[in-house]
């Protein structure tokens, strides 16, 4: 390969992951506004995603989850997902007081961290 198709190619995979980013940002806003907002059966669903997007070790989260959920919040989903490959920044640390809006969200359903068990 060239030097000239190394920059193109490399260029190319930098526009994609800023657009991944963007998005994975405003998906993460958008599922972490409705675990804090709202109250039906998809919720405690989303609220595991995000503990799961905030430390996966902790929080580990069953992928066929996505299937029990809304599309458009499964589309939310992918997004973060499709955010978190290309690895340029912790979802939560693209909101707004992302880090106390997430642990907010995870002890206000319930979910418990590994030591409390």
């Amino acid at each position: 390969m060239s030097p000239d198709a190394i920059e193109t190619e490399l260029a190319q995979f930098d526009t994609r992951s800023r657009q991944a980013t963007q998005a994975g940002a405003q998906a993460f806003a958008q599922l972490l506004k409705l675990a804090e907002e709202r109250d039906s059966g998809q919720i405690p669903r989303i609220a595991r995603f995000l503990a799961a997007s905030y430390n996966g070790r902790a929080f580990p989260f069953d992928l066929f989850e996505l299937r029990a959920v809304d599309i458009a919040i499964s589309d939310d989903m992918l997004c973060c997902l499709d955010a978190l490959r290309w690895g340029r920044a912790d979802l939560h640390t693209l909101v707004p007081d992302g880090d106390a809006r997430v642990r907010a969200v995870i002890e206000r359903w319930g979910l418990r961290w590994p030591s409390e068990c």
